[in-house]
């Protein structure tokens, strides 16, 4: 019979397990749902994917650097996917406005649309830094 601190260190550990299984089951369902496809046939990783294709060639290496700096509150293992989906979101702002160019204001437009609102008080204390005027995007946040 289990007796004493072996007890708990495997009742500890059971829960461990369940906790850390949960957590990482929860995640890949997320991500599973993102590639399932749409109505259209497409998924959301999919469009997000063709509109970076699609305005590649519109991205300046100032708007790459506004970007970079933009998510860097970001945790270093998320980052890269958040900047996907926010170029995603900029390509789609760029296409459906006919940009000629990703500008600044595409940028910040781009990022606010993408990210949730829990982390825009985070783009606001960016843009505040980076000396960036927030009123005229006030009506996106």
């Amino acid at each position: 019979m289990l007796e004493g601190w072996f007890l708990y260190f495997i009742l500890f550990w059971v829960v461990f397990l369940v906790a850390s299984f949960a957590i990482g089951g929860f995640f890949m369902f997320r991500k599973f749902l993102k590639r399932f496809p749409k109505e259209d046939g497409k998924s959301d990783l999919d469009w997000e994917e063709h509109y970076v294709n699609e305005t590649i060639h519109l991205w300046g290496d100032d708007e790459k650097k506004m970007l970079n700096e933009l998510v860097t509150p970001v945790p270093e293992l998320f980052r890269d996917v958040a900047k996907q989906k926010i170029a995603g979101k900029i390509g789609e702002l760029a296409l459906n406005e006919r940009a000629v160019a990703i500008t600044q204001e595409l940028v910040i437009k781009g990022y606010i649309l993408a990210t949730p609102k829990r982390d825009h008080k985070f783009l606001r204390k960016k843009l505040d830094e980076m000396h960036i005027e927030v009123t005229p995007y006030e009506h996106l946040f």
